[in-house]
């Protein structure tokens, strides 16, 4: 790895260990080896590298959760593969606990930091359609743009909204076929 991989994988410790706000430049190059100089030459500024080491982690960890639930390649039921894919999710948010704690420290800096929320934003698109073909199962390629928008918007409020639950009960977060249980009912309600 050059410095630049280097420091982006810094960064990304940092950031698990640290926080977003809290990682300093002279944090980073202990945690990469690379020098300080670097940081300027391969990305303009500390924050820069700290958006992009944000942007490649929620990333990564999207890749992880984006296999299939074991089970539910032959079920047509779309509460079913709910369930089980939220299973899945709300899993990785119990065990990855500095990884959820660093994404809610960023929802409180994005009002104040329009970089932050510049980055955030071209991105979000993306990950809307990322969630939709998770939860749908099917390619990215396959998920159009209304549904990555109105769909993929729905599933991120509720991936948020379990985050920032998920810091303050733990003991409390539902299972994922309590959410499916809980959609049924909004359905049946309102028909």
């Amino acid at each position: 790895m050059g410095h630049r991989e280097d420091l982006l994988e810094g960064a990304k410790r940092c950031l698990l260990e640290k926080g977003y706000a809290r990682t300093t430049a002279r944090d980073i190059v202990a945690a990469s080896g690379a020098n300080l100089a670097s940081i300027g030459y391969h990305y303009g500024s500390k924050d820069a590298l700290m958006r992009q080491a944000l942007i490649a982690a929620v990333e990564e960890w999207g890749a992880s959760v984006a296999e299939a639930p074991a089970g539910t390649e032959a079920t047509t039921d779309p509460l079913v593969r709910f369930a089980a894919v939220w299973d899945q999710v709300l899993q990785r948010i119990a065990s990855e606990r500095e990884f959820i704690a660093a994404q809610v420290e960023v929802l409180g800096l994005l009002p104040r930091d329009e970089g932050l929320r510049k980055a955030i934003g071209e991105v979000l698109p993306e990950g809307g359609e990322g969630l939709v073909a998770i939860f749908e199962g099917v390619p990215d390629t396959e998920v159009d743009a209304d549904d990555a928008r109105v769909v993929g918007s729905f599933y991120q409020a509720l991936l948020t909204g379990l985050m920032v639950q998920s810091l303050i009960a733990p003991d409390a977060m539902p299972s994922g076929g309590d959410l499916a249980d809980a959609l049924r009912r909004v359905m049946l309600r309102s028909t």
